[in-house]
């Protein structure tokens, strides 16, 4: 899959649907201070590891912030991950953003709960949910691709014996999340 960029810009915020700029003023030690930040939601992400092919199953997508502050491609490889805004438990969400980004239909009782961490802590402060599944390729129904018209998303996978090789490579773009989790599978896992 292509990500051809073209006329992009920079404007202020008015009305954001995920994310509010906010200045927040308080005192620390008697101190005044002030401080930029961003409220955000918390997420899930997803460690899927396919055991038919002995990789892991991420998803490749533009992210115009990445973009905007290096003017690369801004493409990324990262978890398969969505945002906690729908009143259904961290495991359906994890279950649904599977099956919407990957394709694999995966039972909610398979999902193991690795941890959860704040992300972006100097500006957000969001809380991340980190969960693994583990598939194979008769639970593949589905192309995925993320939700037609709003996500552009490519499913890759990476094999295993490649995967500290992947972590290592500063050329490729990637989440701090995505690092976590490989390092927790080749540590506990393989």
């Amino acid at each position: 899959m292509e990500f051809i960029v073209e006329d992009f810009k920079l404007e202020p915020l008015k009305d954001g649907k995920f994310i509010k700029p906010a200045f927040a003023t308080f005192k620390l030690n008697g101190q005044n201070r002030d401080w930029e930040i961003v409220d955000s939601k918390d997420s899930v992400a997803i460690l899927i590891f396919n055991s038919d092919n002995n990789s892991f199953v991420c998803v490749k997508q533009f992210r115009p912030a990445v973009y905007a502050h290096n003017k690369n491609s801004g493409v990324t490889i990262e978890l398969c991950a969505g945002l906690v805004d729908k009143n259904l438990t961290l495991e359906q969400i994890a279950i649904e953003e599977i099956f919407e980004e990957t394709g694999y239909k995966v039972a909610l009782d398979s999902l193991k709960k690795i941890t959860s961490f704040y992300t972006s802590v100097g500006f957000a402060g969001s809380k991340q949910h980190l969960y693994f599944a583990e598939v194979n390729n008769s639970l593949k129904v589905s192309s995925g691709g993320g939700i037609e018209g709003e996500e552009l998303i490519e499913v890759i996978e990476i094999p295993l014996h490649k995967a500290k090789e992947f972590i290592y490579n500063e050329d490729i773009a990637k989440t701090p999340g995505l690092l976590f989790a490989f390092e927790w599978f080749i540590n506990n896992r393989s």
